[in-house]
């Protein structure tokens, strides 16, 4: 790859640089998510995974009401549960549950840990969803970015078994501006930090992971506004998963950016919130 493909992909990738100022963007997540926490009922700091104490937020919405599990963004490195609690006040309102992860960040843990601590969250929802009187049949997921990266390995073959859940488990996802294949990743400025092997790379590619059979329902979207690299990730993993005989279908979001389109869910009559509640 020469000096000037890894610049054109150090470009297209960054995603902060894709908006007039990330500090504005990030200033509504935490603003959002602040409304979401105190005008909503919320049970925080719940620990799912005793191997790293990592915790989640829990939203509900009354009694047997679905369960959606939103997963942050910020290329595996940044934010937290406590600026995306935003989903909340787009989808409590129409009788959807939200539950909102912690996860342990780049580059103090490798991505394979990120990855077992998403899945030992789903895990624990499938098992707790009941003590909280919520629905634990099956459980919707959503994610931005490298939250939507997450949402994919959700959604991926051959690890279910050992958390100890149906391969069903998941009945639809939301995956917004997903990164899902990371070997291109590997060649720009996010690897200072992900240190990630072309090995590492492929086990952690859902484009790679589609399984055979799956009832999950694809919902996947990017902004209009965001770079030709992750409009790519997205339509090719889309492509990627119809193409393997599963339901999926795009949601054109086209004037939003990386940052906004993930922040509409906050809107109950949004185009996000009503795909997911139709798919509830």
């Amino acid at each position: 790859m020469t000096p000037a493909d890894r610049d054109r992909l150090d470009r297209e990738y960054n995603a902060r640089a894709s908006v007039p100022s990330f500090e504005a963007e990030y200033a509504r997540y935490v603003a959002a998510s602040g409304e979401a926490q105190s005008r909503l009922e919320r049970v925080a700091d719940l620990a799912y995974d005793t191997a790293s104490g990592e915790t989640l937020d829990l939203y509900p919405a009354g009694p047997d009401s679905p369960l959606f599990l939103w997963i942050h963004g910020g290329y595996w490195r940044a934010l937290s549960k406590d600026d995306n609690a935003f989903p909340a006040l787009g989808l409590v309102p129409k009788g959807i549950s939200v539950a909102v992860l912690n996860y342990s960040l780049a580059p103090a843990v490798h991505l394979d840990e990120i990855v077992r601590q998403t899945r030992a969250a789903l895990a624990w929802l499938h098992a707790n969803a009941t003590r909280f009187g919520l629905s634990s049949r099956r459980i919707h997921i959503g994610g931005s970015s490298a939250g939507g990266h997450l949402g994919g390995m959700l959604l991926a073959k051959g690890w279910q078994q050992d958390f100890g859940l149906p391969e069903d488990i998941i009945a639809s996802a939301l995956l917004l501006s997903g990164l899902m294949d990371l070997e291109l990743l590997i060649h720009t400025h996010i690897n200072s930090w992900m240190n990630l092997d072309i090995e590492a790379a492929r086990r952690n590619s859902p484009l790679k992971l589609i399984p055979a059979r799956s009832k999950a329902q694809l919902q996947a979207s990017v902004g209009g506004l965001e770079s030709d690299a992750f409009k790519g990730q997205t339509a090719t993993y889309l492509e990627a998963w119809t193409s393997a005989g599963h339901a999926g279908r795009a949601i054109a979001m086209p004037n939003y950016n990386h940052f906004d389109v993930a922040l509409s869910l906050r809107e109950p009559d949004g185009p996000l919130a009503k795909a997911v509640a139709a798919a509830c």
